[in-house]
């Protein structure tokens, strides 16, 4: 009888410590930071300065009138920046900085299901305007005193971004990841909290505001306080060659700010971008 009962035990712990294990692996990664979204004062000017960093513009999306009002700016197969135009007659539309970041996922519905289990509102999945699934989340609150809009999508196959794969890529532009991205945010400390027991980000040691993306891509969100960047955008990027774009950087008149191991730069409205050496 005891033994009976002793093993019954044995077997409901193993049950339930399988069950555990079970979920903590379901729990889907991040393939990395699929864009940026800025606004900026002129549409042509920023794309302009971009392409002078060697990032050509892939595709545009356009109003009901054939207005662009949204640029796709490549920085490799499964990166971009989207560059939407500020419109100084739509407060909602006349600020320019930063909007939001998106990140990507092999498995969209996965992630969403997952959030939801956990007790998060995500939107429900959708097709996207390009093509793509996508699905969207209320963050912490940011440095404009909203929710954060956070996205999460995954390329599809006919999709614009899927079609231009191995196009628009340029060899000399001076950088070839986007790895990090920065996060201005009213509360860095909720904010912090909320990307690690609601998202599953991880700390970096020594750094407690940076944090790792889960999943194996390297790529990290940094939470950055209101007062020092603002409504600004702030990026990092990696090169395999810090001289070489250096180079680039001098012959398109670009002035930087010169350290060991990164060169910094400003785009036409004052948005950040770090260019890391490997």
């Amino acid at each position: 009888m005891l033994q009976t009962a002793l093993r019954r035990i044995a077997t409901l712990a193993l049950l339930i410590l399988t069950a555990s294990l079970s979920h903590a692996q379901q729990t889907p990664p991040l393939a990395g930071i699929a864009h940026v979204a800025i606004r900026v004062r002129s549409l042509d000017a920023a794309r302009d300065f971009y392409n002078k960093l060697g990032f050509e513009e892939a595709f545009t999306l356009t109003d009901k009138d054939g207005k662009v009002n949204e640029s796709f700016i490549k920085l490799n197969d499964r990166q971009f920046l989207e560059l939407y135009p500020a419109n100084p007659d739509n407060p909602k539309q006349a600020s320019v900085g930063f909007l939001h970041v998106c990140f990507e996922g092999d498995d969209l519905q996965a992630i969403h299901d997952d959030y939801v289990a956990h007790g998060l509102t995500p939107t429900p999945v959708r097709k996207a305007g390009a093509g793509n699934l996508l699905f969207t989340l209320a963050g912490p609150i940011d440095a404009a005193g909203a929710a954060q809009n956070i996205e999460y999508t995954q390329y599809m196959p006919g999709s614009r971004h899927y079609e231009d794969r191995g196009k628009h890529i340029n060899s000399d532009r001076v950088a070839d990841t986007l790895i990090g991205v920065s996060l201005a945010m009213k509360d860095p400390a909720a904010a912090r909290d909320f990307y690690l027991n609601q998202l599953s980000f991880k700390s970096i040691a020594g750094d407690p505001l940076f944090l790792h993306m889960p999943g194996d891509s390297g790529q990290e969100i940094e939470i950055a306080t209101a007062t020092s960047l603002g409504t600004k955008a702030r990026l990092t990027m990696r090169t395999a060659n810090l001289s070489k774009a250096a180079r680039l950087l001098h012959k398109q008149q670009i002035n930087a700010i010169k350290s060991k191991e990164t060169l910094t730069i400003s785009d036409p409205d004052g948005n950040i971008i770090m260019i890391r050496g490997e």
